[in-house]
């Protein structure tokens, strides 16, 4: 099941996203001397958990369009990504190029990644913003990030708050109880960079399907892994009107020694 709704998002996430990333960001050329003026603002609010990473291996999954892993390589990190669309990696590349540093990345489905890459050997695995809902059991993605940590590495994992995604609806000041927090559906959705799509385009782009998970849910993924769960930090929405409302989390594990 989990191959068949990667293989709708993965389609879903090669149409023409390069133009939706330089309509958001601006060419790569553009990009990347505001990422290198500070990077470590790019990587903020978890950037507090990662510490010095210079020298370090960092893997990022499902990475994206590399603006991440180019502020994490400025920072002196040895920097690979890990995603399964071509488009977010040529706009990537581009950007690293620009930046003048290097990012390695991998097209693939991260529950592909082969031994080659995780093999036990990196200081930091690294995901964020509306990644966890591609996959629709949580406990294979935790069994490869303890393959691609060493023994004493982080899994940070920055992610948007389920309280917000799955339970209220906000419009201004009012904010209503819209959806079944526990309600497990796979449900079909636009795909994440449909906004920055020209209008004529938008109607063309195919959906992607989401499966989307309660904190609950990942604190016992990640506990079962034998991960050890060091920080859980939920983070509140600063705008006006959502103010005592979460809207992202931090959470940060850490792979045991002699494992």
């Amino acid at each position: 099941m989990q191959q068949g709704f990667t293989k709708e998002n993965e389609a879903a996430w090669n149409q023409n996203n390069y133009v939706a990333l330089v309509n958001r960001y601006g060419e790569p050329e553009q990009l990347a001397p505001k990422i290198l003026h500070n990077p470590k603002w790019r990587l903020q609010p978890f950037y507090r958990y990662m510490g010095n990473v210079h020298g370090k291996k960092v893997m990022h999954l499902m990475g994206s369009n590399g603006v991440k892993a180019v502020a994490i390589a400025a920072l002196g990190a040895e920097v690979k990504v890990v995603d399964f669309s071509r488009e977010n990696a040529a706009f990537a590349k581009a950007l690293a190029e620009a930046a003048q540093v290097s990012v390695d990345y991998i097209i693939s489905d991260v529950l592909s990644l082969t031994k080659d890459h995780a093999n036990n050997d990196h200081d930091l695995v690294l995901m964020e913003l509306g990644v966890l809902h591609y996959l629709i059991d949580l406990a294979p993605l935790m069994d490869k990030i303890q393959a691609i940590l060493k023994p004493g590495g982080q899994f940070i994992l920055h992610e948007f708050h389920p309280i917000s995604t799955k339970l209220i609806t906000s419009s201004g000041k009012k904010h209503k109880v819209t959806g079944n927090y526990f309600d497990p559906t796979i449900e079909s959705t636009d795909v994440a960079f449909f906004k920055h799509m020209p209008d004529g385009e938008q109607g063309k782009l195919s959906q992607v399907v989401q499966r989307k998970w309660t904190i609950g849910e990942l604190v016992t993924a990640v506990g079962k892994s034998g991960l050890v769960i060091k920080v859980l930090e939920e983070e509140p929405n600063h705008k006006m009107h959502d103010i005592g409302l979460p809207k992202t989390y931090t959470l940060v594990a850490e792979k045991r020694q002699g494992i």
